[in-house]
């Protein structure tokens, strides 16, 4: 599973409107927008460190002379000894991350639920919007098998691939 930015502001809607419904956290009126940009922080954050992780992955393999193909397994080489989750440990990953912000932030008023209770309302919420985007990737890997991944031309097309079927979607950027 992979966290798209664009769906960033949907997600922070869903997880804190989930929260205060499950009643697991309570929230102020006028501090819900403080919380929102508390969670919001915590993608933008996982989203910063996962490039700059497989940019430095990158430029191992380069450094190593190794293809494309090597990127990825060094780059879960290096989340592993980071303990930072990627793929299918993203989710608990980035729910740990926001129970911390939570737990610490002075816009939440209380926090009813324990770790485990607000890890079972967070979870399903960041599976279903990064569940959408993994279908998205696999559309556009189809439309552009005929090229190999790892390339210049690859990466290209499957940014504008990208691009061409949000719009159509109606998502934006």
């Amino acid at each position: 599973m992979r966290l798209y930015g664009s769906k960033i502001p949907a997600i922070v809607h869903d997880l804190v409107e989930t929260l205060m419904q499950k009643e697991l956290v309570e929230v102020e009126q006028a501090n819900i927008k403080e919380v929102e940009l508390d969670v919001e922080s915590v993608l933008k954050e996982y989203l910063r460190a996962e490039r700059q992780l497989g940019e430095h992955a990158k430029d191992l393999a380069h450094s190593r002379g190794l293809d494309y193909s090597a990127h990825q397994k060094i780059k879960r080489q290096l989340a592993e000894r980071k303990k930072f989750g990627l793929y299918e440990d993203s989710v608990g990953y980035i729910a740990n991350q926001l129970i911390e912000t939570l737990l610490h932030t002075r816009h939440v008023e209380e926090i009813y639920g324990d770790d485990r209770d607000l890890r079972a309302a967070i979870g399903p919420v960041l599976k279903r919007h990064m569940a959408d985007q993994d279908k998205l990737d696999q559309e556009v890997r189809k439309r552009i098998k005929n090229l190999q991944e790892g390339t210049a031309d690859w990466e290209i097309r499957y940014q504008q691939t990208m691009a061409k079927l949000r719009r159509l979607r109606g998502e934006e950027e």
